[in-house]
């Protein structure tokens, strides 16, 4: 079993900042890719930003300069710093990584997700 739990949702006013957590736990043999992607009510969930287990990273153009994400690969854990928050980003945040979890005399990749954070940016 594999889980996700996120933490550092709230709400703040237009311009504020928030830290995202995300702590991945269970029997892990490793994390590849790590990211966190958002939903807004009535759209689809879109990718925020991505993290690869070497540390590259991927933005949306709509956060581009605003949100950091990295992670520590000693704690199994990624984040996202969001600055000059907008009211679009108003959403809920999933945390998403690939993990390689034990599986029979090996091991395979299993993509995981967090239950999600609410964001709530007010104007």
């Amino acid at each position: 079993q594999v889980q996700l739990v996120e933490s550092g949702g709230g709400l703040v006013q237009t311009g504020g900042s928030l830290r995202l957590s995300c702590v991945v736990s269970g029997s892990i043999r490793s994390i590849n890719d790590m990211g966190w992607y958002r939903q807004a009510p009535g759209k689809q969930r879109e990718l925020a930003a991505t993290i690869t287990s070497g540390g590259n990273t991927n933005y949306a153009d709509s956060v581009k300069g605003r949100f950091t994400i990295s992670r520590d690969n000693a704690k199994n854990t990624v984040f996202l710093q969001m600055n000059n928050l907008k009211p679009e980003d108003t959403a809920v945040y999933y945390c998403n990584a690939d993990v390689r979890v034990p599986y029979a005399f090996s091991s395979r990749t299993r993509n995981a997700w967090g239950q999600g954070t609410q964001v709530t940016v007010s104007s």
